[in-house]
């Protein structure tokens, strides 16, 4: 008998699926995928929403081959979608190599995380789906197909929702192996971000705002991530924007353990080991906790915060913690990155039904200013359904590449329809 499907790595949402099956082979996951009626996959469980659930069949990605091949020539990993970004870190950077961007979490699956068009931070650093070069697909015919950057198709291959196929292997871009010194900042107002945002995230390679919102003028935190083999990515000095080092290491939440968080005080040391915000051997941001994002094209941060400011007293009640970072422009057809972009990540306190009443109100505020959400997190959905066609101009191109790869529909679930896809 088939192990229940379970629930989110949150626990906030219940899987509906009759069954999961988790195949040990490509061999075994074809046979699966062919046979399934309704078909869904299962990578960290990292979603806060139902985009990766179903009413047939779910597939669980971890069992498959821990597949790691590193090509130096080519400058790729070959890398199994199961693994998680930790564990493909870990193996890269022992052969001294790296990767262009790590999420704040490097518990998510590679294969997930490019799927729901997850990211890092930088004004130089697109989406980790732009950091994929190939990917190799288990289709709902039993078929097997990779599509590879250059390909006409391959602007809709990465950031896929889970709507082509079971991605089985990704190859990723490497280079050499870098350090990074992270350092937390105190003192930041919000008008200094408006007045200045290229001076704010000019302040490192990475340079992430943290605010609980319990004070409407003035951030908690300022992260800043800095390449030690690239000083010039400085364009500003902390002290110009009245920012003043922290005393001692910092957790984002109010009363978390910064045992969790990746190591400050602007000590060096691996990529993998500051670029995300949460170290691999703890439970990553508070654990029990929703989370949302929207992406807003850069321009609009000004009229951002000052609707989200706003809103502080409401936001303070549910919020634990909010950040505010910037992605480049990405290039797949349904990246939330469609033009360089300043992402508001939102982590809340584990109050479904309130948070979900209260995201209209957000949505009404920055939807005017294009925003886009994140695919894995929680959003109005029926309410990005009458402007996807408007956020995404190759929707059109995706839904025909869907169409071929699932002819007989079995990806699709209740949020790709609620959401107009």
């Amino acid at each position: 008998m088939a192990p229940a499907p379970g629930r989110t790595w949150a626990g906030n949402l219940a899987y509906s699926a009759e069954e999961l099956v988790e195949p040990t082979s490509t061999g075994q996951l074809a046979e699966v995928m062919a046979g399934a009626g309704r078909v869904r996959l299962l990578g960290s469980r990292h979603s806060f929403n139902r985009i990766a659930d179903t009413t047939g069949t779910l597939v669980g990605l971890r069992r498959l081959p821990a597949e790691v091949e590193l090509d130096g020539e080519r400058r790729v990993v070959r890398a199994g979608a199961g693994l998680t970004y930790g564990d493909v870190g870990a193996r890269i950077q022992e052969q001294g190599w790296a990767l262009h961007a790590m999420a704040s979490l490097p518990h998510i699956t590679v294969g997930g995380a490019v799927a729901t068009g997850s990211h890092g931070s930088g004004d130089g650093a697109a989406s980790l789906a732009d950091g994929v070069s190939a990917v190799e697909i288990v289709t709902t015919e039993g078929a097997h197909v990779r599509l590879e950057r250059g390909d006409a198709d391959f602007g809709g291959a990465v950031v896929s929702l889970g709507m082509l196929g079971a991605v089985t292997v990704l190859e990723l871009d490497v280079e050499p192996t870098y350090e990074v010194a992270q350092t937390v900042y105190e003192g930041l107002t919000w008008d200094r971000v408006v007045e200045d945002l290229d001076a704010v995230t000019g302040l490192g390679t990475s340079v992430s705002v943290f605010t609980d919102w319990r004070d409407p003028d003035r951030t908690t935190q300022v992260w800043v991530k800095e390449r030690v083999d690239d000083p010039g990515s400085r364009r500003a000095d902390p002290a110009d924007l009245g920012l003043r080092p922290a005393d001692g290491p910092r957790h984002m939440i109010r009363g978390g353990s910064p045992e969790h968080c990746t190591r400050q005080g602007g000590v060096p040391g691996p990529w993998l080991d500051r670029l995300p915000h949460f170290r691999m051997g703890f439970t990553p941001s508070a654990g029990d906790e929703l989370q949302s994002e929207w992406l807003l094209p850069r321009r609009a941060v000004g009229p951002a915060l000052d609707r989200l400011r706003r809103m502080s007293g409401e936001l303070a009640g549910l919020a634990m913690s909010a950040e505010m970072r910037t992605v480049s422009r990405g290039r797949q057809w349904l990246d939330p990155a469609q033009e360089d972009s300043v992402a508001f990540h939102f982590t809340w306190r584990p109050a479904q039904p309130a948070v979900e009443a209260f995201l209209p109100r957000i949505e009404e505020g920055l939807d005017p200013l294009g925003a886009r959400p994140h695919w894995g997190k929680l959003f109005d959905e029926r309410a990005l359904a009458g402007r996807v066609d408007d956020l995404y101009p190759r929707r059109g191109a995706f839904s025909e590449l869907a169409a071929r790869l699932d002819p007989r529909g079995a990806l699709r679930n209740d949020f790709v329809e609620r959401v107009g896809l």
